[in-house]
């Protein structure tokens, strides 16, 4: 083993046992009395239930990222790479075609390791606690489409960066980096209308109470919006949710129809509200951008490293090439990857209380956004109360009681300044 291969054990390693003592964490910050603000809403007995839910959910999170580990550990010091590698090689094809097929066989592999976690958490833990509606022939069918779509668009997205770094020289990266933001840029226009209709159904709101309201805001606060969808999210969870996806003429306001069933109108116009305050305060833009350059960064360290010798000695692979130095970076750039995405992860929950409060702000309205949040809570079985260390590692949503209180606390600042303000006037008219 060289230098590079210890560092990548090194984090490897680190990085499993941090998940594991911010797991341990968690599981010990939870505690039987309800919090004071679900005390109406959360029974004793759903409680209890969320709280088994996240023991399980956790515990199978465990066994799953040891056995994950001990695979690629055991993968690699087998010599599995170099294995994959002279039989790819053997075939006799070009570069190109053996670097797809080196990568496509890892994929293949990684795919055949998760699926029987995927199939046991889909089917056993979330029947248990009442969340699967999915049928074996509908989970059939998802694996496969998303096989299909991943063969479509990863192949010639993969095959350009691979012949990029294979004939671009110094520049590859940059040329790389171009391609992958036109990638991610073309799939945020064609996912609500082209991908996402391939597992789910989208029909339009019926006209009523509901549409009305959501149309009424929008009109309020400027939103140009011709068509809110409702997605059939009950064919595959009994979850409640929805989300804004897409730009321009092709962005898409969605609900799930679990949500819908199980709450006020009002609280749904709160719902949404966020959803276009995401979108308004420009945070899929800057996700977006900061997702871009993330790539970019990505990018300019493997145009350092992949065509380094050392790179694919410490995973045995005897002859350097392209694609196995790819790969072999993938692994490398883990700590990297790591700090960035907690930086994201922090950006995504500073934007999550900020959509709260266009929510409230504009619709003038602090008890719906709660309520929305109390039940949706409630329903998912959502941890009330995750330890601080384990929402810096993990969580992209700030905590549910962290969201209520800033809720009430800057509702409570406008009702004053509200206050103050119709004082001010009839002192004026004295």
């Amino acid at each position: 083993m060289n230098w590079i291969a210890w560092i990548i054990l090194f984090f490897l390693i680190a990085d499993f046992l941090l998940q594991l003592a911010a797991d341990w964490l968690n599981l010990e910050a939870l505690t039987d009395e309800i919090p004071k603000p679900f005390q109406n809403i959360f029974d004793p007995e759903k409680y209890r239930q969320a709280q088994a839910y996240l023991r399980t959910n956790t515990r199978f999170g465990q066994v799953a990222g040891a056995v994950d580990l001990l695979l690629l550990l055991g993968f690699w010091f087998v010599g599995g790479f170099s294995l994959v590698d002279n039989w790819v090689r053997s075939f006799g094809w070009g570069s190109l075609v053996t670097g797809l097929l080196f990568i496509g066989v890892l994929a293949g592999l990684k795919t055949l390791v998760d699926q029987p976690f995927n199939l046991y958490a889909t089917f056993v833990i979330e029947h248990r606690f009442g969340f699967n509606q999915t049928s074996p022939a509908v989970w059939i069918k998802d694996r496969f489409k998303a096989l299909l779509l991943a063969m479509g668009f990863g192949t010639p997205l993969l095959a350009g960066i691979l012949a990029f770094f294979q004939y671009a020289g110094s520049s590859a990266w940059i040329w790389c980096w171009a391609l992958v933001t036109l990638f991610m840029i073309v799939v945020q226009f064609i996912a609500p209308t082209w991908i996402m209709p391939l597992f789910n159904r989208f029909e339009l709101l019926e006209p009523g109470e509901l549409k009305d309201a959501i149309m009424d805001y929008a009109r309020a606060i400027g939103f140009t919006l011709d068509t809110i969808y409702v997605m059939d999210g009950s064919k595959r969870s009994s979850k409640a949710n929805a989300f804004f996806t897409g730009f321009g003429r092709h962005r898409r306001i969605v609900l799930f129809d679990t949500l819908i069933a199980g709450h006020t109108t009002d609280e749904l116009v709160a719902v949404l509200a966020h959803e276009m305050g995401h979108y308004q305060l420009r945070h899929i833009l800057k996700m977006m951008t900061l997702g871009i350059l993330q790539t970019g960064v990505l990018l300019f360290l493997m145009s350092l490293f992949i065509h380094t010798p050392a790179l694919t000695e410490a995973f045995y692979v005897e002859r350097p090439s392209v694609y196995a130095g790819l790969v072999c970076f993938g692994l490398l750039y883990g700590p990297v990857d790591f700090f960035l995405g907690l930086i994201g992860l922090w950006v995504s929950r500073r934007h999550e209380f900020a959509a709260d409060r266009f929510a409230i702000d504009t619709t003038g309205k602090v008890r719906p956004m709660v309520d929305a949040l109390k039940k949706l809570s409630v329903h998912n079985l959502s941890n009330l109360s995750p330890h601080p260390f384990y929402v810096f590692l993990s969580n992209s949503h700030p905590p549910v009681l962290q969201r209520i209180a800033a809720l009430e606390d800057e509702g409570l600042r406008t009702e004053v300044g509200r206050r103050r303000s119709e004082v001010g006037g009839l002192r004026s008219e004295d």
